[in-house]
């Protein structure tokens, strides 16, 4: 408890605390202690005062165990301090402390209730605005069935090119596997170009697009456009780093907190709520990709120049508390996917799988602590990019043109688990091809391909982009 040196009261106050007096007492003798002479205040480094005289005694006679008389820890003669002060007061601010940390607790309740508002408008922002297409679509199937009703006769090929979006919408309606997608909207997200790395936040109900500081001269480096997808319109934007980004990605724990991997040597994490960086990890080498882990939110992925990977803990702001280094080449880590445990699945296992131009590694996640490696068997070069779909255990592969091929081929790639030959080895881990798709005829970008779900349930979908025609397949 803190205490508080005051100058010596008048007669007429200490006669109105005379209740108080035994704090002026020392506690061995219970004597008045002085301010000057042999018995005069002094205290030990824990802070409990005692005459002077008494104490010296007190610890003299106790020798090398000696302790302090009230609270037992040890002392020696040379933790005695004399104090100057007529008088001693403790004031008892317990209750104005006990205030002050329910104030901190309700500040911190209302920062998270205006938080959790400002998510719910925009869900609502979204959802409306989805209604409002979802009516629009139901009249528009109206109006064409009236339509088709009244004529026995088949559409025209014009009339059936004016209503092919309504065609590709009443093919969903019946659930039949011919639904089409249809181009919707362009939005220009930077007039100089440079963006990179795409990605979604569902609980903000945006895109982020990577691209250079649109005003370079007052804020430079690079950092994230926000597209809302209520209005289909650029937004804010968010500063990061100083050089280009290479990696985005979300927490599944926490949906509005981003991680980035930037060519400057650095990891960030930061808030889409507050558009703030929250913490920043320096790394040696630039950084060209990064991953959240799907067992332990708590843990990041950060794929360097050099080959490496480096594992860092949210709760430790120091450095990485872990490197994996590369088992071949010193390639840069261009791209990094988690797969997370699943123990009812053929392949249960969870870890890392790491690719570079020049191949592939997965390595399983044995404990907290240990990582073992598993070199798949890729095409020894060539390999632009690795997409990871969790549920269905599988990657896509994308490899650039060479001489045995043409074309961009996206191989979709089944995760497997060798038998076991020794009970007591780890099982050994692999891959092997499904099915390969080509997708244009050059690749000069390191372009992002990705496999997902089907909207409607069934099957997996495949999105590869071609350079030669700049569109999508």
């Amino acid at each position: 408890m803190p205490h508080e040196l005051t100058p010596a009261a008048p007669s007429s106050v200490q006669s109105s605390h005379g209740g108080e007096s035994e704090g002026d007492t020392c506690t061995i003798c219970f004597e008045v202690w002085t301010t000057a002479g042999e018995h005069r205040l002094s205290a030990l480094r824990c802070g409990h005062l005692f005459g002077n005289t008494c104490i010296r005694r007190w610890l003299k006679a106790q020798g090398s165990a000696a302790k302090c008389p009230q609270c037992n820890k040890k002392a020696k003669h040379s933790d005695i301090v004399l104090l100057y002060a007529p008088k001693l007061r403790a004031l008892d601010n317990s209750e104005q402390e006990g205030l002050k940390r329910s104030l901190e607790q309700e500040q911190t309740l209302r920062r998270k209730a205006e938080l959790e508002s400002a998510e719910y408008k925009l869900k609502l922002q979204v959802v409306t605005s989805k209604y409002g297409q979802a009516q629009q679509e139901l009249q528009e199937l109206k109006a064409l069935m009236a339509q088709t009703g009244r004529s026995s006769a088949p559409l025209s090929s014009s009339s059936s090119s004016s209503f092919s979006p309504l065609f590709s919408l009443s093919q969903r309606v019946d659930g039949s596997r011919t639904a089409q997608y249809s181009f919707s909207k362009a939005v220009l997200v930077s007039q100089a170009g440079g963006c990179r790395v795409l990605s979604y936040c569902e609980p903000l109900c945006c895109l982020l697009a990577s691209q250079p500081s649109p005003h370079a001269t007052l804020v430079p480096g690079c950092g994230v456009k926000k597209v809302s997808l209520a209005n289909m319109k650029a937004s804010q934007y968010v500063p990061i780093h100083s050089k280009q980004i290479r990696g985005l990605s979300f927490s599944r724990e926490n949906n509005s907190l981003l991680l980035s991997a930037s060519l400057d040597n650095t990891v960030k994490l930061t808030s889409l709520l507050t558009n703030t960086v929250v913490q920043t990890y320096k790394t040696d080498k630039p950084v060209w990709s990064c991953c959240w882990s799907l067992d332990n939110s708590n843990y990041i992925y950060a794929g360097l120049s050099n080959g490496s990977v480096l594992v860092y803990d949210t709760r430790d702001t120091s450095t990485h508390i872990q490197e994996l280094a590369p088992l071949r080449s010193r390639c840069p880590v261009a791209s990094l996917g988690y797969i997370p445990r699943m123990a009812s699945s053929s392949f249960p296992c969870g870890g890392l799988i790491a690719g570079s131009l020049e191949g592939a590694c997965f390595w399983e996640q044995v404990n907290e602590t240990t990582y073992t490696p598993h070199i798949l068997p890729l095409e020894s070069g060539g390999c632009t990019d690795i997409q990871v779909e969790t549920e269905s255990r599988h990657c896509l592969v994308t490899y650039r043109p060479g001489r045995s091929y043409q074309t961009v081929r996206c191989v979709l790639m089944e995760l497997t688990v060798g038998p076991l030959q020794d009970p007591s080895q780890q099982p050994s881990c692999s891959c092997s091809p499904v099915q390969t798709f080509s997708a244009g005829s050059s690749c000069k970008l390191l372009t992002k391909n990705t496999v997902f779900r089907n909207p409607d349930g069934r099957g997996m979908l495949v999105c590869a982009g071609d350079e030669a025609s700049n569109s999508t397949m």
